[in-house]
């Protein structure tokens, strides 16, 4: 794969969503990650939050960032996995307009190498809604590293070639931390 040499990097404005019944911002490394490497990258955090395993809270969260004009982009990281009290993928997925089925696919090929054959437990997915991607990551930190260093640093990356995710969102627009 190649960058375009000639293009601007678009910063996006990005959302991390950690859910979890224990961590707290101290020892949330998984979210930590993902931040850490989006300002990295050159992007900017648009807000961040940490919530409970709760279906309806995840829900309306991310509900509320996807109807946000200044976020592009939504990362969550937990509560894809098989335990009770994991509900991610079901309060996300009736919020996509498309489902980027290649995303969980690709992200369960890549982890093979981490973690073999317990890939196969991963419930990761992404999909786009309203001009928003929205990816479900699973809430260690190994799996946010495989996450970004094996497809959102290039699909997030408006100089990717031969294609990125930035053409599919809403615009770029101005916007700061806000909480």
């Amino acid at each position: 794969m190649s960058v375009k040499a000639d293009a601007l990097f678009v910063p996006l404005n990005i959302a991390v969503l950690t859910v979890s019944d224990t961590r707290d911002y101290a020892s949330d490394t998984s979210g930590q990650l993902l931040v850490s490497r989006l300002l990295e990258a050159g992007h900017t955090l648009s807000e961040r939050n940490l919530l409970k395993d709760d279906l309806y809270k995840i829900r309306a969260q991310v509900a509320q960032w996807i109807a946000d004009d200044g976020i592009q982009v939504v990362l969550i990281t937990g509560g894809t996995g098989f335990t009770g009290r994991d509900s991610t993928p079901e309060a996300v997925a009736c919020l996509l307009d498309k489902q980027i089925d290649g995303f969980g696919e690709l992200f369960r090929a890549i982890s093979i190498l981490d973690i073999g054959t317990s890939t196969v437990q991963s419930r990761a997915l992404a999909g786009l809604s309203n001009g928003t991607l929205v990816c479900c990551l699973p809430g260690s930190t190994g799996a946010c590293r495989t996450a970004w260093e094996g497809i959102l640093a290039e699909q997030l990356d408006n100089r990717h070639r031969p294609c990125n995710f930035v053409p599919h969102l809403k615009p770029v627009q101005a916007c700061g931390p806000r909480g």
